[in-house]
């Protein structure tokens, strides 16, 4: 197969930078993309030849191999020295056509050039979705995928699903469960994956959605090195108890004579009862900060259990009614709306 010279097919210097190279690639891609020229044969040559220099001179490694190796380059890709599945080898000269790897990249990778991938693949690549073949399946995560696809006719994007690298290693993930006070004081649990039962520590203070990463839980083996379990922890609703970062929010319930005459009454903490002090005149939705009875906070301490009043209004008869309006008349309120004294 003809040498070909990647850096001038993207059209950069050999000491293009990698930002070089990609915007390159990204300008190449969108002029010659097929949508943009049906029908033309070169623009179709032209936007192969950009996938497959963008393909080695994106990767350090290839790209080493590429300047060291000059014209021999693509007898060495050809004859299947450099990884495995993670190489570009062929490059549309294998049977089958074009192999290409997508690997994990992040938002910044991608930039703007998501309605690309769209446009190529007839649907969202982090999906999924779109012509890949039925078998295709295209794990979606966080910043992005890592799947590889075989291509035959890259104007029909047809193609199979094909194995990962020997080299990648494996991952699986879990979920873990806890309630509100195993939070407090941490907690084990057991996950199963693939068969096996492993033991997770939860700890103090997590947080619901916080991600705990197990390295090298998964095994091994045939050169492919262990891989992580990502366990994602689930904290169940407590009706108890509203969290605000480390604090804890409850509320009291309070007849009028407490809140107006102050009393002792008994308030739930996720490690038991305590009694709170309330003082006289306390107001309806007062929050009452009891300190270091919260959740633990990361790098020490805890954070405090707030505990908001609600005033109960007793049900009086008539005679009640009167004794009262006697008591409040006796002792007029200012008035809440504004104004002069109310009763």
């Amino acid at each position: 197969m003809e040498y070909k010279d990647y850096y001038e097919v993207l059209g950069v210097p050999k000491t293009a930078t990698q930002a070089e190279i990609k915007k390159a690639y990204r300008r190449l891609a969108r002029e010659l993309h097929p949508d943009r020229n049906p029908g033309d044969a070169t623009a179709e040559r032209r936007f192969k030849e950009a996938n497959e220099a963008h393909a080695v001179l994106s990767d350090p490694e290839k790209r080493t191999r590429y300047d060291e190796l000059g014209a021999n380059w693509q007898a060495y890709a050809n004859a299947g020295f450099g990884g495995g599945a993670t190489d570009w080898a062929g490059f549309g000269g294998a049977p089958g056509g074009t192999r290409w790897e997508y690997r994990r990249v992040s938002p910044e990778d991608i930039g703007g050039f998501s309605d690309f991938f769209r446009a190529f693949f007839g649907g969202d690549p982090f999906a999924g979705s779109g012509p890949m073949g039925a078998g295709s399946s295209g794990r979606t995560t966080t910043g992005g995928f890592e799947q590889v696809f075989e291509f035959g006719d890259l104007g029909t994007g047809a193609g199979r699903t094909v194995s990962r690298s020997p080299t990648a290693a494996p991952r699986a993930e879990a979920t873990a469960e806890v309630s509100l006070d195993e939070v407090v004081r941490g907690a084990e649990r057991m996950v199963s994956v693939d068969g096996r039962r492993l033991q997770v520590k939860i700890p103090a203070g997590v947080a619901d959605g916080a991600k705990i990463k197990l390295r090298g839980a998964i095994p091994g083996g045939n050169g492919i090195p262990a891989g992580d379990l990502l366990i994602t922890v689930r904290v169940k609703p407590d009706p108890r108890f509203e969290r605000r970062g480390s604090d804890l929010v409850t509320e009291v319930p309070l007849t009028l004579a407490e809140a107006l005459l102050g009393a002792e009454v008994p308030v739930a903490t996720p490690n038991g009862t305590v009694k709170l002090r309330i003082r006289p005149n306390t107001q309806n939705g007062q929050e009452i900060h009891i300190r270091s009875r919260g959740l633990p906070k990361r790098g020490g301490g805890k954070g405090d259990l707030i505990v908001r009043t609600r005033v109960v209004l007793p049900t009086l008869d008539e005679t009640a009614r009167e004794e009262l309006a006697t008591v409040l008349g006796a002792h007029p309120q200012p008035n809440p709306r504004g104004g002069g004294r109310v009763h």
